[in-house]
C-alpha cells in the first residue's frame, strides 16, 4: 500500500438512479432509491478512492459501515456521494459520509475498509471453500 492517505481528504462520485437501484415494491410509481444500492455506492466511492493507493496485487474489503438514509430519491434523479477519509491505521481506512440529491441530504453514514492483497485473500478464501465441500 502507497503512502499518502491522510484524515480529511474527500472523493465525491455522481450516480444516476436508475431501475435496478430502486426498490419495487411500493409499486411503478415510488421506484425510489434502495438502502442497499446507497451503501453499495458508498462502498464503491470508498473503494474507487483507496485502488489509487494500492500497489499492484491489492485492493481493499469492506469491514464495517453504518448509514442513515432518510431522504427518498426518484428513478432518474442524480445522487452525490461525498467521502471524507476519518482515520488511517495501516491499512484500515475509515470514512464519513454524506449523500444528497440535489434537492436534499438524503443519506450519511461511517465505512471502514482494509487493504488486501489480492492474492493472500484468494488463497485464504480457497482453503474455505474447500472445507465446506468436504476436502
Amino acid at each position: 500500500m502507497k503512502t499518502g492517505i491522510e484524515a480529511g481528504m474527500t472523493a465525491t462520485s455522481r450516480v444516476t438512479i436508475d431501475k435496478p437501484r430502486t426498490i419495487d415494491f411500493l409499486g411503478e410509481d415510488l421506484r425510489i432509491y434502495a438502502t442497499p444500492e446507497l451503501v453499495r455506492d458508498i462502498e464503491v466511492t470508498c473503494r474507487d478512492f483507496l485502488l489509487n493507493y494500492c500497489d499492484p496485487g491489492e485492493d481493499s474489503l469492506g469491514t464495517a459501515v453504518r448509514v442513515s438514509h432518510g431522504g427518498a430519491t426518484l428513478l432518474g434523479m442524480n445522487v452525490e456521494i461525498t467521502v471524507k477519509v476519518t482515520k488511517v491505521d495501516g491499512r484500515a481506512v475509515s470514512f464519513d459520509a454524506v449523500v444528497s440529491d440535489g434537492v436534499e441530504q438524503i443519506g450519511s453514514g461511517e465505512h471502514s475498509r482494509f487493504v488486501v492483497d489480492v492474492a493472500k485473500i484468494k488463497s485464504k478464501v480457497m482453503a474455505k471453500a474447500q472445507k465446506v465441500r468436504g476436502g
